[in-house]
């Protein structure tokens, strides 16, 4: 098996605005630590795939940007234009909680070009699945409006491109980020060749979407599922959720190809979601999207990185989604494994967890 991993090491120097947390700094707010979208839980991933032995085990490698012509397919010109305008100016603040730097838009555009080339790759036969490391993150991000950490829609532009190409015409995504994926849902919610679920923390960001009723709309209707779970939700959870939901969406759709909008934020440790998940969920949640996609479509399966905002736990908790994407055997075992099993729900708040899924696994019914 050849798993290709997307990395370069210019997304990591994507970088501005003066923010606590998720607070712009002014007034009352003193100055502080910044957004918590920074390098260092992307390059800790890299760097422990590297010191592991995983990276032996892989096809690691960089892409080229973007295109314009790939990004006018998702993104308006009025939008780009302002973007690379500001971005030459020396960086700005164009949506809501995206700021980027000098150079801001070339690296958009190469964090949207290896989400591209992990696709194009696993559609050409050149490799059996991919990873793509993007940074800034993208799945938050509309058509003309950056908001979330995200400034361009990697996933929505990797898809376009493809079908562009005619090399796919219906992609599943399933986005298992702590947050709504607002953006792709946006992109795709009237077209009925791509598939969008998310499962997400409810009423975590953004506020005002992510709802179970938001079916999609025309034709698209039926071909955008949202899970919105309780804080709170555990790892045995999760995969009740992929099991009764997910799976099944898949195999009624029975798409050519298959893209995980791949957060680690419902992780047990990250600082902007109360989920309990662990790395073995990502672990298992990996093998479950494998299962589906050698029984639907070749096996062809791309993980994009979108969140997750611990430093020590992202590392491991992508650590292990990339050992099973590989099938390699290398461990490099949570620390917080242990911990974290202790931490998971008792059985009456997983059963109530279980009623809901229960619940939104028959509403989602044909």
């Amino acid at each position: 098996m050849t798993t290709a991993f997307f990395t370069d090491e210019r997304c990591f120097w994507h970088g501005g605005g003066n923010y606590v947390l998720t607070v712009p700094v002014g007034g009352l707010v003193e100055p502080g630590g910044g957004l918590p979208e920074t390098p260092e839980t992307k390059r800790r991933l890299r760097n422990l795939i590297e010191v592991s032995g995983l990276a032996r085990e892989l096809a690691l490698q960089s892409a080229p940007e973007a295109t314009r012509e790939d990004l006018l397919r998702v993104h308006p010109a009025s939008y780009l234009d302002a973007f690379k305008s500001a971005s030459d100016a020396g960086g700005g603040e164009l949506g809501l909680r995206a700021p980027f730097g000098p150079g801001g838009y070339e690296i958009a555009a190469l964090s949207a070009g290896l989400a591209k080339a992990a696709l194009f790759a696993v559609l050409r036969g050149q490799a059996d699945n991919a990873y793509s490391l993007s940074r800034p993150p993208g799945h938050h991000c509309l058509a003309d409006w950056p908001n979330g950490f995200c400034l361009l829609n990697n996933i929505a532009i990797a898809i376009r491109a493809a079908q562009a190409a005619g090399l796919a015409r219906r992609v599943a995504v399933i986005d298992w980020d702590v947050h709504h994926g607002n953006g792709t849902e946006a992109i795709f919610l009237s077209d009925p060749d791509v598939l969008t679920i998310s499962l997400h923390q409810d009423r975590n960001y953004p506020l005002d979407t992510g709802g179970a009723e938001v079916r999609g709309e025309g034709k698209g209707h039926g071909f955008n599922i949202n899970i919105p779970l309780p804080p709170g939700t555990g790892h045995a959870s999760y995969l009740e959720a992929m099991e009764r939901i997910v799976l099944p969406a898949l195999a009624r759709f029975r798409p050519e190809a298959i893209i995980v909008a791949c957060g680690y934020d419902a992780s047990a440790m990250d600082p902007l979601g109360r989920m309990l998940a662990t790395a073995e969920t990502f672990r298992q949640m990996t093998r479950q999207v494998m299962a589906a996609a050698r029984d639907l479509c070749g096996g062809r399966l791309i993980l994009v990185h979108e969140g997750g905002y611990s430093e020590l736990h992202v590392p491991f908790c992508g650590h292990a989604a990339v050992e099973e994407l590989s099938g390699s055997a290398v461990r490099a075992a949570d620390p917080l494994a242990e911990t974290l099993k202790k931490r998971q729900p008792g059985a009456e708040w997983q059963a109530h967890v279980s009623a809901h899924i229960g619940a939104l696994a028959g509403y989602f019914l044909p």
